[in-house]
């Protein structure tokens, strides 16, 4: 576990120590206080229209939180490959990848070190979006389990994505290429469900929606922990890193 968390670290710190963190998670931040305050503004403005029905006329999770972060997911969609395509494509580049195979750690040390690094900039990112969360809380009343069920979903989603990346960029050596074809094997999980809606119905359909990634998002930000949903997730990031195994292995022998 120690030498997972050594690469998780270099990992981090090889972020941090270029523009490419600020900057991703400075994009983020905009993206995500426009639509806040957007949103927000609306809420205000549907409350006020509605405060004689009462205050449970509106419901800040479903009315405001919950659009706020499905819109986020789109952002994520184009952020994700900016964060998973340097992880191997840049040790192939720099040929760092040589010294990094004979290292006294394992493929799966490596892998996990790596995914782990990924994900804790991604973690970061949604890290900064919970001040503007901790601001409702402080003026209104969300409740927080919904709120916590949204973020755990982002975070399934977020992992999902970097175990695919990660497998993507150890298939090449350039960032640009690993980050383009990244984004169009994401964007291809993301329309699955639009084919399933076009097609005639059957197992087409259901296929379709199952795997359509950002579907199974859609119950973690109404608050609800489905099992299956879970699993999804989590067999996604599994089936990413073993993909990313075998090519390290096939890396390794190469070399």
């Amino acid at each position: 576990m120690r030498n997972v968390l050594a690469i998780a670290g270099k990992e981090i710190r090889s972020y941090f120590s270029s523009p490419i963190a600020y900057v991703i998670i400075g994009f983020f931040a905009l993206v995500f206080g426009y639509f806040y305050w957007v949103l927000l503004a609306y809420f205000v403005r549907a409350g006020m229209q509605m405060q004689p029905m009462g205050p449970q006329a509106l419901n800040i999770n479903e009315q405001m939180i919950r659009p706020v972060l499905s819109n986020m997911t789109v952002v994520i969609l184009f952020v994700m490959p900016l964060i998973t395509m340097r992880t191997y494509a840049e040790e192939k580049r720099s040929g760092t990848i040589e010294l990094l195979l004979t290292a006294p750690v394992t493929d799966l040390q490596i892998i996990l070190g790596k995914f782990l690094g990924a994900l804790g900039l991604y973690a970061v990112m949604l890290a900064v979006t919970l001040v503007h969360m901790g601001i409702l809380f402080i003026y209104g009343s969300p409740e927080w389990k919904p709120l916590a069920m949204a973020y755990l979903g982002l975070l399934l989603l977020g992992g999902s994505f970097v175990s695919l990346g990660l497998f993507i960029s150890s298939l090449t050596k350039n960032q640009i290429v690993a980050g383009m074809i990244t984004f169009a094997v994401f964007l291809l999980f993301w329309v699955a469900s639009w084919i399933g809606s076009i097609s005639s119905g059957g197992w087409v359909s259901d296929v379709a929606t199952y795997v359509s990634i950002i579907d199974h998002f859609d119950d973690f930000s109404k608050g609800v922990l489905d099992t299956k949903h879970l699993v999804y997730y989590l067999s996604f990031i599994g089936f990413g890193l073993y993909l990313t195994a075998k090519s390290v292995d096939t890396e390794r022998w190469r070399g």
